[in-house]
């Protein structure tokens, strides 16, 4: 097969596939996550990410394949999650910018796009680091240099293949990869996305491997519904959505008196593109979720019964929910236009606790999410926008949403700065220095330095056997991270956080704070406060339910 130019269809054809190839892989990404903890996201922040781009790319209806792109990186950098999702966005920023006034593309414009997505990718972060995601860029980019042929479809297969290359050597370039026995995440990620352009253009299936399981497939749909419902509405008015019933389907695979087909994802999926957009199937063996954006729920119900039978469905009227959306922001601005806040802060947190306590100590707005889940640059802009602050702050209270953070910054309408708290015990610990008076620099500046001024702790389980910086870590054991590293490993949640807090403590340390969270409960936290008081009578401890997953405890020293 022979392809001299790709158009408007087949840019389309490839964005869709790729798209459909992250959401298939995204668990296999997550698991190449260093750490052994169970918030690999990596795969899922990806998936969601190029989603958005996606579903930007579905509802343009342009001709132009340089159009396309443009609308491809700017769903991108709205839907983007985590470092690799908005260096992924940066990738296909470059690439647009590139193409931009091409209807079709050549293989030269292909060469010369991927050329201009490397130096984009390398120019968007402070410190480029080989070994990761920009090490299989490049390697794209180089590959597409020194190829020879006009034929993309040719091309393709050498760029893919370049991309498998340069993940293979990341192990080599970065060494806590061969320390652990991965290749790098988000260069994982980066090969799929090529590899699916590379199977659309040579005429292969694309491949169905990993794929997520059941708790995945909600934070998908979740996540697609969230950001495809607020690009498709924004301030458009209620007759001007071309789509208007969000429809969810949950079908059980091969059940059911209507079943008239085996499950075969491409005709499943095929069918259903034919009558929406922002659509989103993701399966395992017995279930397919299904959200779509139709003017025909009926029909999605009818066909998701001839292959199983329904165990839930979910319809929202769009153009009813815009039409209250339009409401209450009327009045919400007759209320508020008039006494504008003169700085919001805005913090990422996950557990109803540990809001209450940014709110507490000053907190204006709280983002769910974090380690389990991260925030899209779309997210965080929303905050910003609907804060009603003259200026902003950020705190994203994680070290993966700096880059998400950076990105809203760059596109909002008021002055915002990032205090680069890497923890939910930074963040706290930096309000402490906020002062309503003071200006944004010197807030930011104060809040800056109180950083260094606590040691964060964190308590969780291992999802895997491994062995970092010497430590052998066994499925299930018990792990406490200190700053980021891996300090202590035993089979007992409370002897790990007792043993990590005394390796967090010393002659200066006046306060430990423990914050408790799901499934744990006060009386647990009330007899670790008490274990904690007897390594020193001068410690004073302070106990707070904070309701966050994955962690049953986070500790904090100062």
């Amino acid at each position: 097969m022979s392809i001299s130019n790709i158009d408007r269809s087949k840019f389309d054809q490839m964005v869709q596939a790729a798209a459909t190839t992250l959401n298939n892989n995204a668990e296999f990404i997550n698991s190449l996550n260093v750490f052994p903890v169970p918030d690999g996201d990596t795969g899922t922040n990806m998936s969601m990410s190029f989603q958005s781009g996606a579903d930007y790319v579905s509802r343009d209806t342009s001709e132009s394949v340089g159009e396309l792109s443009q609308s491809l990186a700017k769903g991108l950098l709205m839907g983007a999650r985590g470092n690799s999702g908005v260096i992924l966005s940066q990738i296909f920023r470059g690439f647009s910018k590139s193409v931009a006034e091409k209807d079709n593309l050549s293989a030269q414009d292909i060469v010369e796009a991927f050329k201009n997505s490397e130096k984009t990718a390398y120019g968007s972060v402070m410190k480029p680091t080989e070994g990761t995601i920009l090490t299989v860029i490049r390697g794209i980019s180089e590959a597409g240099q020194s190829a020879t042929t006009d034929d993309l479809a040719e091309l393709f297969d050498i760029l893919a293949d370049a991309a498998e290359q340069a993940l293979q050597s990341t192990p080599d370039l970065l060494p806590v990869l061969k320390q652990v026995g991965v290749v790098d995440s988000g260069g994982q990620g980066l090969v799929f996305v090529v590899k699916a352009f590379s199977d659309v253009l040579n005429g292969r299936e694309i491949e169905a491997s990993h794929q997520p399981n059941t708790g995945e497939m909600d934070q998908m749909i979740d996540a697609s519904h969230e950001q495809s419902h607020e690009s498709a509405q924004g301030k458009l008015n209620p007759d001007d959505i071309k789509f208007g019933y969000c429809t969810q389907i949950m079908v059980r695979i091969g059940r059911g008196k209507e079943v008239e087909y085996d499950f075969d994802y491409d005709k499943f999926y095929d069918h259903l593109a034919s009558l929406g957009d922002s659509l989103l199937v993701v399966n395992d063996d017995e279930i397919v979720k299904v959200h779509v954006h139709t003017e025909q729920p009926g029909e999605v119900i009818a066909w998701g019964q001839k292959f199983g039978d329904l165990a839930n469905v979910k319809i929202d009227n769009m153009r009813l929910q815009q039409e209250t959306i339009i409401e209450k922001d009327d009045e919400s601005k007759k209320e508020t236009k008039s006494e504008p806040k003169e700085t919001a802060i805005i913090a990422v947190a996950s557990g109803d606790g540990i809001g209450e306590l940014f709110t507490s100590l000053g907190v204006t707005d709280v983002i769910k999410g974090g380690q389990t889940m991260n925030p899209s640059t779309q997210d965080i802009l929303d905050a910003i926008n609907n804060s009603n602050a003259k200026k902003a702050i950020i705190l994203p209270n994680n070290g993966n949403i700096f880059m998400a953070a950076q990105q809203a910054a760059d596109v909002a309408e008021i002055p915002v700065e990032i205090v680069h708290t890497k923890t939910i015990q930074q963040g706290l610990t930096t309000m402490l220095s906020f002062n309503p008076d003071a200006s944004l620099d010197d807030n930011v500046s104060e809040m800056e330095d109180m950083l260094d001024t606590v040691v964060s702790g964190d308590v969780t389980n291992a999802v895997r056997d491994t062995e970092i910086d010497g430590v052998k870590i066994k499925k299930d054991d018990y792990m406490g991270i200190i700053d980021g590293k891996i300090k202590v490993v035993k089979d007992d949640l409370n002897e790990t956080t007792i043993d990590m807090i005394k390796e967090m403590l010393d002659e200066d340390s006046e306060v430990v704070t423990i914050i408790y969270g799901e499934g744990m409960t006060q009386d647990q936290a009330d007899e670790l406060a008490e274990q904690v008081e007897s390594i020193d009578d001068d410690l004073e401890v302070e106990v707070h339910p904070g309701g966050q997953p994955v962690y049953p405890y986070l500790i904090s020293v100062e």
